[in-house]
């Protein structure tokens, strides 16, 4: 039986050092049966089928899952390309919902929360966590690459045989279990479907212009690709105040998008989009380019689009299988700098909820984004749309 479906009272927003007390901890609680989509083979289509999900155990929280996007990672492990996927697996990671139970010792989530799922850990505790300088929490990160929860195992079966854990949260399900370490408490009031993008692309796209570039204001930013993450950039952009800030896709739909978000200049991508930008600025380049499409040759693009002496490329879109990136030393020698930004740079519990808030105030526009909702048995028509570039992304709802 799956566990009752009551709504909880509405609640304000509380961090969780603030609680005055923890919340009990919860027998194990026994297995469920629930729909879930499961990559059984790659470049094979997802199968809905009912699987068994056994309760949290310590650290571990039940969430049952209202909505989750469906986003190019999902696509790209469940194609085969990426090397280091797994099969069979429930596959989503970009999700949001309700903390049905807690497990043992957890104290920063409970029953009634409403919360963000975190392929991007936090634990607040490892060296990386502790650090500025990155969001790349090293608590679970071994098990979590595996397919497993932190103590090495996996809640979800069928058959008997067990399922591994996509990213350590597993979303296009009815239900997942998670560490709570792994899980963002959001506004009650913040509309599901909308936080569920937190998850992954909308944040990486802001994450990359807020918190690892740090775009100044005034500045001129150049965005390659105007999908999630490219359109996350170009707000992300805005929110820091930048003046410039031209996108560059192959789509005028989705141009017409960025110029939503904040784009004062649009390009059609081509072979020629780098003289394109130096005519734009002078010669120079621009002080900030993003390059959020995981083509290489987009990336060269970006890097030397970057403005000679200090111009900043930020890399935010995943490449092909042994697909290396070839810049010519010239450009890195004349000041121009590369780096990398996996979600964003933003660190998941602490960071997500004020992002969300910033949604929910009318800085950052959503709903544009949203281009389709679905049910989960639709998951394979979502990667079918993904793949033809019909819209930005495709929301699951399970309520």
């Amino acid at each position: 039986m799956l566990p009752g479906r009551a709504r909880h009272p509405r609640r304000a927003p509380q961090h969780p050092a603030a609680r005055a007390t923890p919340a009990a901890p919860r027998a194990t609680l026994p297995a469920m049966r629930m729909r879930a989509a499961v990559l059984e083979e790659f470049d094979r289509p997802l199968v809905v089928d009912e699987v068994e999900l056994a309760g949290p155990r310590a650290g571990e929280a039940l969430v049952r899952l209202v909505a989750c996007g469906v986003c190019h990672t999902d696509l790209y492990t469940a194609s085969g390309a990426d090397p280091s996927g797994y099969a069979p697996t429930v596959l989503g990671h970009e999700g949001a919902g309700v903390v049905e139970a807690v497990g043992p010792g957890v104290t920063s989530v409970r029953p009634g929360d409403h919360v963000v799922t975190l392929f991007s850990p936090q634990c607040r505790e490892c060296n990386h966590c502790r650090s500025p300088h990155t969001n790349l929490c090293l608590a679970i990160r071994e098990q979590q690459n595996k397919g497993y929860l932190p103590d090495g195992t996996t809640r979800l079966s069928r058959g008997g045989e067990p399922l591994r854990h996509f990213m350590g949260t597993s979303t296009f399900a009815e239900y997942a279990v998670l560490p709570e370490i792994a899980l963002a408490v959001v506004h009650p009031e913040a509309p599901l479907d909308h936080a569920a993008l937190f998850a992954c692309g909308l944040t990486t796209g802001l994450g990359a212009a807020m918190n690892t570039a740090k775009v100044e204001a005034g500045s001129t930013c150049v965005v390659f690709g105007a999908g999630m993450v490219g359109l996350g950039a170009v707000a992300g952009c805005r929110l820091q105040g930048a003046d410039r800030i031209v996108c560059v896709d192959l789509s005028p739909d989705r141009l017409a998008l960025a110029r939503g978000q904040g784009a004062t200049d649009t390009l059609i991508g081509g072979p020629d989009t780098v003289q394109a930008v130096l005519d734009m600025t002078g010669g120079f380049g621009a002080d900030y380019t993003f390059e959020a499409t995981g083509n290489v040759t987009v990336m060269r693009q970006a890097v030397e689009s970057a403005r000679m002496g200090w111009g900043l490329c930020t890399v935010a879109g995943v490449a092909g299988k042994g697909e290396t990136l070839d810049i010519v030393p010239r450009y890195l020698i004349t000041g121009r700098r590369v780096c990398g930004s996996s979600f964003g740079g933003v660190k998941g519990r602490d960071q997500v909820p004020g992002l969300v808030e910033r949604a929910m105030a009318g800085e950052i526009d959503v709903a544009p984004f949203i281009s389709h909702t679905m049910r989960l048995d639709d998951v394979n028509r979502a990667f079918e749309l993904m793949e033809s570039q019909d819209g930005i992304r495709s929301i699951i709802r399970f309520d």
